[in-house]
C-alpha cells in the first residue's frame, strides 16, 4: 500500500530538535536485530517500527501461547489459536503497521555456532531474550564484533535497561556467570504485569533510537532499574572495579561465543520415545528449592533424585539434581530448551 506523504509519517518524530530530519534519516537507514519476540521484543520491535527504522530483523523461538497475550500487545487471540511462531505473527503484524519498512522473520534458537549468521550486518540489537545464557552470549558477540546492544530484563513489577556499546564495561561485568537454576526467578516461576514489560522495552526502543539517529553520546551509561509495585526507580553504574577483573571486556576472554567450539550439546532426541533430554553440568540442583516454587504453578512430583513438573498438553518435565532434564510430550530440541529456560533458568 502506498503512503500518501511519507515525510509526513514520521513529522512528529523528526520536529524532536534532538532528532531533527537528520537523525530521522539515519533512523530510516539503521538495520536493527530484535532477539526474541516475547513480552519486551515484541513492544520495542513495534516501536522501532513505527519509529521508522528502515530494516527490522526478528528472531526467535517460541510459539504463541494464551499466557502470552496478557502482555505481549503485538499478538491476538486468533495467532494463540493458530500457535503461530512468534517470529512470524509479529512480522506479519508489523507489515500491516508501516508498510515502507523491511521486515525479515527468522524462526531459530541462536546458539554459539549460528549467533554470527543470525546478527550478521546489523548496527544494533535489542535484548529480549528470556534468558542470561543467551544475554551472554550476545555479550561476546558484541564485544567481538563491537556492536552495541540495548539489555532489557523484567519480572514481577520489576525491570532494567542498559545500553551497552560493546566494549567495556560489558554485560558480564555486571553478571559474571550464568545464575544457578532457581536462584532467579523468571516470569513462568514469578509471574511479570504488563506495565512492566512495556515500560522496559519503551526505555529500551529509547536508548536504541539515541544511538540510531547520531546521538549515542545521549545513551545512558548506567544501569536504569524500576520497580512499579514499590514505586522505585534508581539508576546505578558500573564498578569500574569489577570492569577490570571482567574475563571478557577486559580479559578477552568469550566463553560463552566459544562454546561452539567445546561441543557444548543443546539437547537431544530420546530414540524411541516423545521426549527431549537437556544435559546436565557441573553444578548441583538445590530441587527443593525448584519444587517449592514450582508448586504454585502445576502438580510436582518430588524424590530423593528428581523433581517433575506436570504441565498442560502432557507435557511433564524431570529435573535432575546435575542440571539434566527430560522433558515430555516433545520432540523438537528447541521447543524443549525453552521449556527449560522458563521453568528453571538458564
Amino acid at each position: 500500500m502506498a503512503i500518501s506523504n511519507p515525510n509526513e509519517r514520521y513529522l512528529r518524530q523528526s520536529q524532536y530538535a534532538a532528532i531533527g530530519d537528520e537523525g530521522q534519516s539515519k533512523i530510516q537507514a539503521s538495520r536493527v536485530a530484535v532477539l526474541g519476540c516475547g513480552a519486551l521484543g515484541s513492544v520495542a520491535s513495534e516501536l522501532l517500527a513505527r519509529a521508522g527504522v528502515g530494516y527490522l530483523r526478528l528472531i526467535d523461538r517460541d510459539l504463541i501461547e494464551w499466557s502470552n497475550l496478557q502482555r505481549q500487545s503485538l499478538y491476538t487471540e486468533s495467532d494463540a489459536q493458530q500457535a503461530l511462531a512468534k517470529a512470524e505473527a509479529a512480522a506479519s503484524h508489523l507489515r500491516h503497521i508501516n508498510s515502507s519498512i523491511t521486515i525479515e522473520e527468522m524462526v531459530a534458537d541462536v546458539q554459539p555456532n549460528n549467533i554470527g549468521q543470525l546478527l550478521d550486518e546489523v548496527d544494533l540489537v535489542i535484548d529480549a531474550a528470556d534468558n542470561f545464557t543467551l544475554r551472554l552470549l550476545l555479550n561476546d558477540w558484541s564485544l567481538s564484533t563491537q556492536t552495541p546492544w540495548v539489555h532489557g530484563g523484567c519480572v514481577g513489577a520489576t525491570g532494567q535497561v542498559r545500553f551497552f556499546n560493546g566494549t567495556s564495561p560489558c554485560f558480564r561485568c555486571l553478571v559474571p556467570d550464568v545464575p544457578d537454576p532457581g536462584d532467579v526467578a523468571t516470569c513462568d516461576t514469578a509471574g511479570v504485569i504488563g506495565p512492566a514489560t512495556h515500560l522496559i522495552a519503551s526505555l529500551q526502543s529509547a536508548e536504541a533510537l539515541k544511538f540510531l539517529s547520531g546521538a549515542a553520546q545521549a545513551t545512558n551509561s548506567k544501569v536504569l532499574s524500576a520497580d512499579l509495585w514499590r514505586n522505585q526507580f534508581r539508576a546505578f553504574a558500573i564498578d569500574e572495579g569489577l570492569s577490570s577483573q571482567c574475563p571478557a571486556c577486559s580479559g578477552g576472554r568469550y566463553d560463552f561465543l566459544n562454546a561452539a567450539e567445546a561441543g557444548m550439546s543443546q539437547g537431544e532426541t530420546l530414540c524411541g520415545r516423545n521426549a527431549v533430554q537437556i544435559p546436565g553440568g557441573t553444578r548441583k540442583i538445590d530441587l527443593a528449592k525448584i519444587a517449592e516454587r514450582w508448586t504454585a504453578i502445576a502438580p510436582v512430583q518430588s524424590t530423593r533424585f528428581f523433581t517433575r513438573l506436570k504441565l498442560p498438553d502432557d507435557q511433564t518435565l524431570t529435573l535432575f539434581r546435575d542440571g539434566r532434564a527430560v522433558i515430555s510430550g516433545v520432540r523438537d530440541i528447541p521447543h524443549a530448551r525453552s521449556i527449560y529456560d522458563r521453568y528453571v533458568g538458564s
